[in-house]
């Protein structure tokens, strides 16, 4: 039966049942700048309905690692009433054990989602999301903006104990649907308090995928112009057929850090578009290559991608729901 198509599969017959290949590299290296790329299954599998099994999350987890992937957003430690779907993120590290040279990003909201990432030892930085929206902080994580920098100021300071990283995502950094007042300058002065509390890290977000390439361009050019020190990053959201254009506007403004997801699976419950979510990997990798960016060596994505839609389509409903 296919639900149990994985079980018992070491990591070498999971790469043999989706026709892993560990062929060609994909790399250019023309360009002095080379983009950091962060895949992020945490945020494709969060949305979907049926709970993907541990064992299977590991299993993808490795083969991203096998493929090349040196940053990857695996697992959130956040209330299990909230996101059902990362209820199972320490026992997915526990049989990880990733490389010294890959990083894992944990998200929390929280002192205690910190807390249970660190205790893991296999996350190596904590993911906060914050916002210049109220609406969006109270809605995604009860609290207000002053709660946010609190909690990152716990959070960080946890992180720094542990010898951990710490990155923080702007949530409707390129617009705002809930009718919050929103600027660019709103934007830098966000990206600005975080610098004061020491973050080094910052994406920003396009939560519900609305923003048109033109506005990327505006929002990372201000950002990069008055905080080039620091590593700014996008995380969007797209319709497949807007995708490429979004991410040339934000590495023409000098963005160098892409989250994505292979696949473009999930990322999105907050946009009123059925067909925006996360932007593909592989469209990421494609787009920059028109620029001639230097990217990663990563093998080909062929065997992941089946994966990918194997997984999303298994477990895009609850099993009540079948």
């Amino acid at each position: 039966m296919w639900r149990h198509w994985y079980e018992g599969a070491s990591y070498e017959k999971f790469c043999e049942i989706v026709w892993f290949s560990p062929c060609l590299c994909v790399s250019v290296v023309n360009m002095p700048e080379a983009v950091k790329l962060i895949e992020c299954p945490r945020d494709a599998w969060q949305g979907l309905k049926g709970q993907i099994p541990a064992e299977l999350k590991t299993h993808y987890l490795q083969a991203l690692i096998s493929a090349g992937f040196k940053h990857i957003d695996a697992v959130s430690f956040v209330s299990p009433n909230a996101v059902p779907q990362m209820a199972d993120s320490e026992d997915v590290l526990k049989e990880l054990d990733p490389p010294d040279d890959v990083e894992i990003i944990g998200i929390v909201v929280n002192e205690k989602g910190a807390e249970r990432a660190i205790k893991t030892q296999s996350v190596h930085t904590l993911g906060f999301p914050y916002s210049i929206s109220p609406t969006f902080l109270q809605n995604n994580q009860r609290q207000t903006l002053e709660d946010a920098i609190e909690e990152l100021e716990k959070i960080e300071k946890k992180a720094d104990d542990a010898g951990l990283e710490t990155v923080v995502y702007i949530s409707m950094a390129f617009g705002n649907p809930d009718g919050d007042p929103w600027t660019v300058d709103e934007v830098v002065e966000a990206v600005g308090l975080l610098e004061s509390q020491a973050i080094r890290m910052i994406s920003l977000a396009d939560t519900v995928g609305v923003a048109p390439p033109e506005t990327i361009r505006e929002v990372m050019s201000a950002v990069i112009a008055k905080y080039d020190y620091l590593e700014i990053g996008v995380h969007l959201h797209s319709r497949p057929d807007e995708a490429a254009a979004k991410i040339l506007a934000a590495y023409d403004a000098g963005c160098r850090r892409f989250d994505s997801a292979i696949g473009g699976l999930g990322g999105c419950p907050f946009a009123q578009d059925d067909l925006v979510g996360n932007i593909p990997t592989e469209k990421v990798i494609e787009a920059l290559q028109s620029r001639g960016a230097q990217l990663p060596a990563l093998k080909p994505l062929d065997a992941l991608l089946r994966a990918t839609v194997e997984i999303g389509n298994r477990y895009r409903t609850s099993s009540t729901e079948k």
